[in-house]
C-alpha cells in the first residue's frame, strides 16, 4: 500500500524560509543562474546557517519524539533550486538532525503545484507568488517576512507557540469588509447584532484544526502546542468570534483583544514561534521581535 499522510499535520517549507540563504540569493540577483550554481556547488560542505522558520520546524519535528510510534507531523521541503544545487540544503537538514526526508526541488519552476499534491496544512516560502497561488486554492499559507529573530533561540526548548489574527486569517474577511467599507463605528454594532452567527472560516482555520487535534492527545495542562489569538477587535466584537471557535469545537489557549494597539509586545509577550496576520502593517511592526508570516488574503489585500 502506498504511503499515507492521514492523520498528520503536513507542513510544506521553502529552503529560504528554513535556511538564511540571503546571500546566495544576491549572488543569484546579481549574477545569473550559473554564478548561483557555481557559488552553491563550491559551498556544498558548508552549513547554512538557520533562517526565519527554523526554529518553528524544529518544535514541530520535535512533537514527534512524544509519541516515535506514531509521529504526527511531516516537514516537506520545497525549494526552487535544483537537486545539483540543492543538496547543499540537504546537508544541512542532516548536520541538524532534522527529520526532513521528503522534498521537491523544482529548478527555478514555482513550487506551488506541490502544495497540493502534498495536501499539506501550511505552506511557507519567501516568494509572494507562490504564497498567493496556494491561498486561492484553500491552503493555509504565508510570506515568511524578514526578521530580527533569525537564528535567534535555535537551541530553545519547549513548548511551539503559534500566534493568529483573527478576520481574513483565522476567520474570513467579512467582517473586515464591513470595516473597510463603513468604518469602526458601524463594524462594532454590526458584529454586536451578528454576535451568535458564527464566522466563515478563513484560510488558516485547517491548519488551526490540525494543531487542534494534536493538542486533544495531551491533558491541557501539559500540551506541547499553545496557540494565541492576537486581534485588534475589542469589545462589543470580542462575542462573535469567541462563539465562534465555540461552534468550531476548537481551542485557543490565548485571546488577546487589543482594540487596536500595537501588536508587538504582546507577540513577545507570549512568546510567539511564529504569528500569522493579513495586514502588512502589522506585520513590518512584528517582525523585529517574533518570525512573521503575512498572508495576502482578503479585502486588507485588494
Amino acid at each position: 500500500m502506498p504511503v499515507s499522510f492521514d492523520g498528520k499535520l503536513v507542513v510544506a517549507i521553502s529552503s529560504r524560509a528554513l535556511f538564511d540563504l540571503e546571500a546566495s540569493n544576491r549572488v543569484f540577483e546579481a549574477e545569473g543562474v550559473e554564478a548561483y550554481h557555481r557559488y552553491q556547488l563550491e559551498r556544498e560542505d558548508e552549513v547554512l546557517a538557520p533562517g526565519i522558520a527554523f526554529v518553528l520546524v524544529k518544535k514541530l519535528l520535535a512533537l514527534n519524539a512524544l509519541a516515535p510510534r506514531r509521529p504526527r507531523v511531516e516537514v516537506i521541503l520545497l525549494s526552487r533550486n535544483t537537486a545539483d544545487t540543492g543538496l547543499r540544503i540537504m546537508n544541512s537538514i542532516a548536520h541538524y538532525g532534522l527529520d526532513v526526508t521528503r522534498a521537491a526541488f523544482t529548478g527555478g519552476e514555482s513550487t506551488y503545484p506541490y502544495v497540493p499534491a502534498f495536501d499539506a496544512h501550511l505552506f511557507l516560502s519567501a516568494n509572494p507568488g507562490d504564497v498567493a497561488r496556494a491561498l486561492d486554492a484553500g491552503h493555509a499559507a504565508a510570506t515568511i517576512l524578514p526578521s530580527a529573530v533569525i537564528g535567534r533561540n535555535v537551541d530553545a526548548p519547549g513548548e511551539l507557540r503559534i500566534a493568529f489574527d483573527g478576520d481574513a486569517v483565522l476567520f474570513s474577511d467579512e467582517a473586515e469588509r464591513v470595516f473597510k467599507r463603513e468604518g469602526l463605528e458601524r463594524f462594532a454594532a454590526s458584529e454586536a447584532s451578528a454576535a451568535r452567527e458564527p464566522l466563515s472560516g478563513g484560510p488558516f482555520k485547517s491548519f488551526l484544526a490540525a494543531l487542534h487535534r494534536i493538542q486533544t492527545e495531551f491533558p491541557q495542562a501539559a500540551a506541547p502546542i499553545r496557540t494565541a489569538l492576537v486581534t485588534a477587535r475589542s469589545a462589543p466584537a470580542h462575542e462573535r468570534v469567541i462563539r465562534t471557535l465555540r461552534a468550531w469545537d476548537i481551542r485557543i489557549d490565548e485571546a488577546l483583544f487589543l482594540g487596536g494597539l500595537d501588536k508587538a509586545p504582546f507577540l513577545k509577550a507570549f512568546g510567539a514561534d511564529i504569528f500569522f496576520d493579513d495586514q502588512r502593517g502589522h506585520c513590518e511592526s512584528a517582525r523585529d521581535h517574533v518570525a512573521t508570516g503575512h498572508v495576502p488574503f482578503g479585502v486588507a489585500n485588494e
